[in-house]
């Protein structure tokens, strides 16, 4: 089963990780290499990717005399997405293990960051059809 772990963040918690030492940028980024390179060891790593920040971020909505209707930047958004993971698991258990591992990542001073990550699974045509 794939699951998509999903990061999201705030402006006030992504501007406190850029305040953190160097020290503990680089204990947090092994971790996080560490947990990649144990997932693709065991076969259940397909991809993650960090993303740019929301100052960049458009919503398209169809389009107009053949051109994209665009709407954004959302400085106001309360939250985002920062990144995210996609594992390819036997079980909802396995991937929720993994987005704690992910959570439990140390921020300043070795303590856990706690970060929320919302784990979704991908729908197949059989979960999808109506019942």
């Amino acid at each position: 089963m794939k699951y998509i772990l999903l990061m999201s963040g705030t402006k006030a918690g992504v501007d406190t990780y850029h305040a953190w030492s160097q020290k503990d940028i680089e204990a947090h980024m092994a971790v996080l290499g560490r947990i990649n390179n144990e997932l693709t060891e065991s076969g259940e790593f397909v991809a993650t990717q960090g993303l740019a920040g929301p100052n960049e971020a458009k919503v398209v909505r169809g389009e107009k005399n053949g051109m994209p209707v665009t709407d954004g930047i959302f400085p106001e958004s309360k939250e985002f997405l920062l990144g995210y993971w996609i594992v390819d698991v036997v079980s909802p258990e396995r991937a929720y293990a993994i987005a704690a591992r992910i959570s439990a990542a140390p921020g300043p001073g070795g303590a856990p960051t706690n970060m929320t990550i919302e784990v979704r699974r991908f729908a197949t045509f059989e979960q999808s059809k109506p019942q």
